[in-house]
């Protein structure tokens, strides 16, 4: 193969449900990304379906250890109220 040239190892799964069968061709890397991230028992699609839904908050529940989850806590407190301050400040003028 030519210098700038690149070879693409496509990988293809066929999934056949009640939506039909869709063939997708995805490099080596990408393949070894997605076999990474599937877990025991788990078919590529419910990879892909678990990594592409839409979440929800409790999705969040543990992503920060409890110091950060402190640290973020006393921010948004600190922003509320600045917040209400400057809604007093803002409001006090008006009347």
């Amino acid at each position: 193969m030519g210098g700038s040239q690149q070879l693409l190892l496509a990988h293809t799964h066929r999934h056949t449900q009640n939506m039909g069968t869709k063939n997708i061709a995805i490099s080596d890397e990408a393949y070894q990304r997605l076999k990474a991230l599937k877990k025991p028992g788990e078919s590529f699609t419910e990879v892909i379906e678990r990594m592409t839904r839409s979440r929800g908050v409790l999705d969040l529940a543990g992503i920060l250890s409890p110091p950060q989850a402190d640290r973020v806590e006393g921010r948004v407190r600190e922003l509320r109220e600045e917040s209400s301050r400057r809604l007093k400040r803002t409001a006090g003028g008006l009347g």
